[in-house]
């Protein structure tokens, strides 16, 4: 199968080689590959931000295709079945986060595309237990960036304490922001979005946020909550004086340039509070997933064929990309 790889000797560039089909172990499916979402994670993961796990892994979380072979303690799925390839990729279930519906914070835990070969192939294995159903309704592209995107989004959304019908500010906004947005706003919030892009701003108002704006421009009222989507550490301070009195800022990313310094009275005083979201549990892919079926978020799509992926992630990289991007995968059968 083709498949691309980032060379962990050579960061920040994406290689297309020949590699053979993996065999799913007893308790993997294997997947033969439709659509993969382009993630920032796997920029992360081709420029080294992230310490490498695998000298030549294959990036690539949101990964959508058909189940064609299952392992020796797999029953069920059918062969055929539209399957998720996600993120999170197993974890040890018996350490003190396993064992109290935190799993995202396992130390042992393991990821697509970063510690196993992932969906920028035509070809991946998942374990069972962390694959996903998906609803009807959607197409394989539409399905991808709700594989990563969509649930880390929810995650912070929830991590966020944003009351009902409360007002949402939403820094940066791209993949996980736009679907997120949109998952706010079927739930009655009020949402303002912050971000440099024209092109974004256009999408968010289009989408019906009830402001777009650039990241450092006060909100038009005190927020009850924030998400920081863009990797920018610059944007705390901001985000968190946009706040009013007992707000929360969620910080989505895995990846953060360095926050500068706290005012305490400007930034933190009157009960705000900053969190962080490390990874995402399965029962939040789970609840994500239930919620697209009721609410029918949709990606805006930037789909780029396999052959160029690495046109993909340099594109992102470099802001051209507005919603989500995705490859399209038309895998070859093996021989």
């Amino acid at each position: 199968m083709r498949g691309w790889i980032a060379p962990a000797a050579r960061p920040g560039t994406l290689e297309c080689v020949e590699m053979p089909v993996p065999e799913p172990a007893a308790d993997e499916l294997l997947v033969r590959v439709r659509a993969c979402g382009v993630c920032r994670t796997d920029l992360h993961v081709r420029d080294a931000d992230l310490p490498p796990h695998r000298e030549r892994v294959v990036p690539g979380h949101e990964a959508v295709g058909d189940l064609v072979a299952a392992g020796s303690d797999v029953a069920g799925p059918a062969r055929g079945t539209r399957i998720g390839v996600p993120w999170l990729r197993g974890t040890c279930g018996t350490c003190r986060f396993c064992t109290r519906g935190q799993e995202n914070l396992c130390p042992s835990s393991v990821y697509t595309g970063w510690d196993a070969d992932g969906g920028y192939a035509e070809y991946v294995t998942v374990p069972a237990p962390y694959a996903y159903d998906l609803p009807p309704g959607y197409s394989d592209e539409e399905l991808a960036p709700l594989l990563c995107a969509g649930i880390i989004g929810f995650r912070a959304l929830r991590r966020a304490n944003l009351p009902e019908g409360g007002r949402l500010g939403i820094y940066g906004f791209g993949a996980s922001a736009h679907l997120t947005a949109q998952v706010a706003l079927a739930e009655g919030a009020v949402v303002h979005v912050f971000t440099r892009s024209p092109a974004a701003q256009a999408l968010a108002l289009e989408l019906g946020a009830a402001s777009a704006s650039d990241p450092y421009a006060p909100p038009p009222d005190p927020l009850d909550a924030a998400i920081l989507f863009a990797p920018n550490g610059a944007l705390v301070p901001a985000a968190l004086e946009a706040l009013g009195s007992g707000g929360t800022l969620s910080i989505a990313g895995i990846h953060l340039s360095d926050v500068p310094s706290l005012d305490y009275q400007r930034h933190l005083f009157r009960e705000r509070t900053v969190c962080s979201v490390t990874a995402n549990t399965r029962q939040d892919g789970h609840n994500l997933l239930a919620a697209a079926a009721r609410h029918r978020p949709r990606a805006t799509l930037a789909v780029y064929d396999f052959d160029r992926a690495d046109r993909a992630l340099d594109d992102l990289a470099a802001g051209r990309i507005t919603g989500a991007g995705v490859l399209r995968v038309h895998p070859r059968r093996p021989s």
